[in-house]
């Protein structure tokens, strides 16, 4: 009888050869216990610890997990009524709670750094017959990719990531039982630097033991961690990563978010990729994802032209791009409202969007200008020409924030777009904004044709109602600062 993984169609012999390699590492290592991971829709970390020899069988076998985990809101809210007859009439095989399969990787095994005898394997789900679930983000990245894959390209990207980084002084607020609420508060914290000294080696110094713990836990999760820095605002730092492919990257970005919450947890702070904290004199963080296109024929960066086509100046995109980057480049902008709440998908994400604050507030690019919405970095004959989309928060999920910069991009690119000059002024008036709230980019998701498209209605419908019912509840909230220092800062 043929194993869960058979039924899936994935289990060939270099899979089988994997499962045992891991069931190998797991038995020599002496793992106690292996959580199983996945990520949720908003590039959470969720998933089941499961005992060494459990786990082992279950890299055969999947693991069941509860549906509605697909379903919930920021609050950890089911946004859909399961129970109730036609309530996941949009949605089948949600009805009733049903339980989903989460099947694992085998050649994504690894040691969780921070929690000895523990073993981490990433998952994701399918159905119960064996059927793959569209609403998986990890899975809509890789159909994006292989819709990018036909066209002959490839995606490159690189992770530059804002974040704060605070020091627990009393966990009560959190861990009072009499206190206890949905959702529940973070706990108290004070800063690890005062701040408004940017790349003050003095503050990196201050800031040496946290700074230290996230350059630790990257490192020993195999990730490509550049640099550290300290960025502007109060307890503000900046991790930067080598560049790699996309769906790689997007891996990454939910390892690092995960572990360093959870190893600075350990040790007595408090990390959050939540855009703004809710504190006075804040600097907000952003998630800065720059591009490229790879030539998968020659392996050679299809950003790059040999020289400035004929007649153009630093302002035309031919003169630093070549003719499919700027298709791509035009993509974005066209784009760029509907993409918008898939890179900033928190009600707090969109106060970020504020004239000059290093932030976009408009739909236009510019030539090496970080207050640009898309950044055009490089030149003729540069390897590491590139584009950088600035509109990003660090708590998006990763899979629909690139998928979205591949979607946008196809169009330009099939379409044969061409983006309009360069600004030198950014943050002037007279150009297309930004929207500015979440139900605005909702808005604007679901009017985007392409993006629907390219996404399929199934998995924009179920982002937007997930995300609506945040909004809904906000309005509701008469405090809006404490929600979101319960919804985000708690959590995020």
């Amino acid at each position: 009888m043929s194993h869960f993984a058979q039924r899936c169609g994935l289990h060939d012999a270099a899979r089988e050869a994997a499962c045992q390699q891991t069931a190998r590492l797991i038995e020599a290592s002496g793992i106690q216990r292996v959580r199983l991971g996945w990520c949720d829709v908003h590039g959470m970390l969720r998933g089941k610890t499961l005992m060494a020899p459990a786990a082992i069988k279950a890299l055969r076998d999947g693991v069941g997990m509860v549906g509605t985990m697909m379903l919930k809101d920021t609050a950890d809210r089911t946004a859909w009524k399961v129970f109730e007859p036609g309530g996941t009439s949009d949605l089948p095989g949600f009805a009733g709670a049903a339980n989903l399969m989460l099947l694992p990787d085998p050649a994504g095994f690894i040691e969780l750094p921070w929690s000895p005898g523990t073993g981490w394997l990433r998952c994701q789900p399918w159905f119960q017959d064996a059927t793959p679930v569209a609403l998986d983000s990890r899975r809509v990245l890789q159909q994006a990719l292989a819709r990018l894959a036909q066209a002959g390209y490839g995606l490159k990207t690189g992770l530059e990531v804002e974040f704060h980084i605070y020091r627990i002084t009393d966990t009560a607020p959190q861990l009072d039982p009499e206190r206890a609420d949905w959702p529940g508060l973070p706990p108290s914290v004070e800063m690890i630097h005062p701040g408004y000294n940017l790349q003050s080696e003095a503050m990196i110094d201050m800031a040496d033991e946290p700074l230290a713990i996230v350059m630790h836990t990257a490192q020993a999760l195999g990730l490509p961690l550049q640099s550290i820095e300290i960025e502007l605002g109060p307890s503000q730092v900046e991790a930067v990563f080598d560049a790699t492919d996309a769906l790689t990257a997007a891996d990454q970005m939910v390892l690092f978010r995960n572990g360093v919450r959870q190893a600075l947890r350990r040790a007595g702070y408090h990390a959050t990729f939540m855009c703004r904290p809710p504190f006075p004199h804040i600097m907000s963080s952003g998630w800065h994802l720059h591009q490229s296109l790879v030539d998968l024929k020659t392996g050679r960066n299809a950003c790059m032209r040999d020289a400035p086509a004929p007649g153009t100046t630093s302002l035309d995109a031919q003169h630093t791009l070549s003719d499919v980057a700027s298709h791509w480049l035009a993509g974005l902008l066209t784009h760029a409202r509907g993409m918008t709440p898939l890179c900033t998908p928190t009600i707090n994400g969109f106060a970020r969007f504020r004239p000059n604050a290093l932030a976009p507030q408009s739909v236009l690019w510019g030539r090496d200008n970080r207050g640009a919405m898309l950044r055009v970095v490089g030149g003729a004959g540069d390897q590491a020409t590139r584009i950088e989309n600035r509109i990003g928060e660090p708590a998006a999920n990763p899979y629909l924030y690139i998928a979205a910069q591949i979607h946008a991009g196809l169009d330009g690119l099939h379409n044969r777009l061409q983006p309009p000059s360069a600004s030198e002024t950014p943050y002037a008036d007279g150009s297309e904004k930004i929207p500015t709230s979440l139900p605005d980019g909702l808005l604007a998701l679901a009017s985007d044709a392409a993006l629907c498209a390219g996404f399929g209605p199934e998995v924009v419908h179920h982002f937007c109602r997930v995300k609506r019912s945040e909004i809904e509840r906000h309005a509701q909230a008469e405090d809006k600062t404490d929600f979101e220092r319960r919804e985000y800062f708690a959590r995020t």
